[in-house]
């Protein structure tokens, strides 16, 4: 594997030497691969809602990182001085993004580091947030190589499969989400067949789940959304995979715009629809997908973005919601480090969280 594979590279890590936040500006795949120093609570606010780190759990892996960089420059003599600027600079990284419950999460569990260590000195406080950042990254990638282990057992050789968005080793620590069963399978000679929707308007799929399969050695094919029907009436597809970014209590999931709608094809071709969730990404606190909240994201996303010259009129209205609500109803089982929960989802999701 040559050094320049985009699997070889770390998406999200952490330089001891400048105390920085270390990303792949995934804005810039596949054409340009370059790793971003994040020292500034600014630009780590912008990384995530720039979309320069993305994918619920590796936005997670990026909050706790990034608010121990920020803790370690807080300069303060005593515990409340200093959580007070902790609670300041957590709250401003969390405004980033709505949608994925991992970065609240991450965040949480910073703070809750911080309160329980309140008794020590300030500099021993901030080394055990540099601890359970470090502990959060491992535990991603157990997570989700466990998920892929479940998750190869849903299926067979030779299978065609097809998953939308990036749930890849891009959108995590390693191995993905929704990508990890199919890299174990590849690993074991599986010879699937993967079709990767190339998901509007951002392009995750097309930028970069094609392209890190590509780089894997996966049988890989691109095809724009508004395909999958056609591929799934020719039998192509045996499998839907998808990531997400929040489980609502009752299995609605959230997840990258279009999702829904592959999911209501997938069911009117009897094709299985399976969700690979770390549990971190379960909100048992909110009842329903009606409870999540959608991000809106800028029109010039759609309309020039991606292109050398605007694609539409300069003043047209743009809806442009960056996730969608998939109907429990919808989903045939969803996939955690834990185990697959099947409907009711209300009981079964709670085994999963432990």
């Amino acid at each position: 594997m040559s050094s320049d594979n985009i699997l070889n590279y770390n998406t999200v890590d952490f330089d001891e030497e400048e105390c920085a936040l270390l990303i792949i500006d995934q804005t810039k795949l596949p054409n340009i691969t370059e790793i971003l120093h994040l020292t500034k609570a600014k630009d780590i606010w912008d990384a995530i809602y720039e979309l320069k780190v993305r994918g619920a759990p590796a936005i997670g892996v990026a909050a706790a990182y990034g608010i121990y960089v920020l803790a370690e420059r807080i300069e303060a003599d005593d515990f409340d001085s200093f959580y007070a600027e902790f609670k300041k600079q957590k709250e401003y990284l969390d405004s980033s993004r709505p949608t994925a419950v991992n970065l609240s999460w991450a965040l949480n569990r910073m703070d809750s580091c911080v309160q329980a260590n309140k008794d020590l000195s300030i500099a021993e406080i901030k080394q055990k947030l540099k601890a359970e950042a470090k502990a959060i990254h491992a535990e991603d990638t157990r997570v989700c190589k466990s998920i892929g282990e479940h998750g190869i057992t849903l299926i067979k050789q030779g299978f065609g499969v097809l998953t939308h968005c990036n749930a890849g080793q891009l959108a995590t620590s390693k191995y993905g989400t929704a990508t990890a069963p199919i890299y174990l399978a590849h690993e074991k000679g599986y010879n699937l067949r993967v079709f990767a929707d190339e998901t509007r308007p951002l392009l995750q799929g097309a930028r970069l789940t094609s392209y890190e399969l590509y780089a894997a050695g996966v049988d890989v094919t691109l095809i724009c959304d508004n395909m999958a029907s056609s591929v799934m009436k020719k039998g192509w597809v045996d499998a839907v995979f998808v990531g997400c970014d929040r489980v609502a209590a009752n299995g609605d999931v959230a997840n990258k715009i279009g999702t829904s709608g592959v999911a209501i094809l997938a069911k009117r071709y009897g094709i299985p629809f399976y969700v690979c969730a770390p549990t971190s990404t379960i909100d048992l606190n909110t009842p329903t997908g009606d409870d999540i909240k959608i991000e809106e994201r800028p029109a010039d996303e759609v309309k020039k973005k991606w292109y050398e010259k605007p694609m539409a009129p300069e003043g047209v209205k743009v809806y442009n919601p960056a996730f969608d609500v998939t109907d429990n109803d919808l989903v045939t089982a969803i996939i955690t480090e834990n185990g697959i929960a099947r409907a009711p989802y209300s009981e079964s999701l709670k085994k999963m969280v432990r």
